[in-house]
């Protein structure tokens, strides 16, 4: 009997060293994949220019995985050293903290959570099990943490005058990233305004309102009734107005575009995804909307996975950036990758220059190429960081 007791007890030591120890691994490998296709080839003086660009790209999911984002990894698409690679400036990363089971474009509900498991799985404080509020704090924490032990070469931007030195640098030569925290569906402040301001005070200055289902704040374009803004909801878009946290209108519903869009006072973004004009998929921006976030001033980020561009080529990001410039001019657009962010592209972090050798393949001039692959975001971001 004793040896059939240890020899269970050997079993669920080796279930759970593969649990805990491999199955996060190979969810994201599973899930985060760079599948090369056709790339343009960068030539001596496209990679001259790219160099001399201030890149930025508003969406990335790095930091709901387990991964260092100080090592290079052969898994999903960003961390430090492939970012550095690709002469990256700034990073936003966003906070996930809940995706529904069956995840799709169409319809999902509020009732089911894949990120719960993920969270037990990657052994995270059992505080963020079951409160959403905790993982997206448990992420901030998370990214102060990288930059810390990145000696010097990631830093956290919260501010304009911080974001203003980290530009600065660059522009001496130093080789250093900024990375700015934004949230994924403001499920995260659990009902209570009070809780925007804890995710303010620790660190977030964008968010989105909603992810794929509907919540307290906000309908979703993927969620069940699809509805546009809550009562909270209209208080939560003041008071991220007034606080300097900037209103994006990725996955929120078309009706709750359609309000914000209405009654925003300061720039919105559109931080990943796409255009219906290129990709008729109910997740992308119409004309309308497309105009409505360049009357406020805001900037639409194009992302690099099929479902956002029927593609996953440069030249696909490029289609999408195209009509974007020509339909509001070229200020309103810019980057949103949604690297990490369970989706398959055709290049990652370290491989940005041939987004930028195929923005000058379709006739960009430097001016306006530098404007797409940074300058855009950078005015927005800076200007929005700044309270009222």
């Amino acid at each position: 009997m004793k040896k059939i007791l240890w020899g269970l007890a050997a079993l669920l030591v080796l279930a759970a060293v593969g649990f805990f120890g491999f199955a996060p691994g190979i969810v994201e490998g599973s899930m985060n994949k760079v599948a090369p296709g056709p790339l343009p080839a960068v030539t001596a003086e496209t990679r001259n220019l790219h160099d001399s660009l201030l890149v930025a790209d508003m969406h990335a999911d790095t930091l709901m995985w387990r991964r260092s984002m100080l090592d290079r990894s052969n898994t999903g698409q960003v961390d430090l050293p492939r970012l550095l690679q690709g002469n990256a400036g700034l990073q936003i990363f966003s906070s996930v903290t809940k995706t529904p089971k069956g995840q799709n474009y169409d319809s999902n509900s509020a009732d089911t959570d894949n990120i719960t498991l993920l969270t037990i799985a990657q052994l995270q404080p059992p505080r963020t099990w079951n409160s959403l509020l905790e993982r997206s704090l448990f992420h901030a924490r998370k990214l102060d943490r990288a930059a810390a032990g990145s000696d010097g070469k990631l830093r956290v931007i919260r501010t304009a005058a911080e974001l203003d030195a980290l530009l600065a640098d660059r522009a001496a030569g130093k080789k250093v990233v900024g990375g700015m925290l934004s949230i994924e569906g403001l499920q995260d402040i659990e009902g209570q305004l009070g809780n925007l301001d804890k995710l303010y005070d620790a660190g977030f200055r964008m968010a989105g309102l909603a992810h794929f289902f509907d919540n307290e704040v906000a309908g979703s374009m993927h969620g069940v009734a699809k509805g546009g803004l809550t009562q909270l909801g209209m208080q939560v878009l003041r008071r991220m107005e007034q606080r300097g946290l900037i209103v994006d209108i990725a996955h929120s519903s078309h009706a709750a575009v359609a309000q914000i869009l209405a009654t925003a006072k300061r720039p919105v973004v559109s931080s990943h995804g796409g255009v219906q004009a290129t990709c008729k998929v109910n997740r992308n921006l119409t004309d309308e909307e497309i105009r409505g976030v360049a009357k406020t001033g805001g900037v639409i980020g194009i992302g690099y996975w099929d479902a956002a561009i029927c593609g996953t080529s440069p030249a696909h990001v490029v289609r999408a950036i195209t009509h974007v410039r020509n339909l509001v001019g070229v200020d309103h657009v810019g980057l949103g990758s949604d690297f990490d962010g369970a989706v398959t592209t055709s290049f990652d972090a370290s491989q940005l220059a041939v987004i930028t050798q195929a923005l000058v393949d379709a006739g960009f001039t430097p001016d306006d190429t530098a404007k797409v692959m940074g300058g855009n975001i950078l005015r927005v971001v800076r200007a929005g960081m700044v309270p009222q």
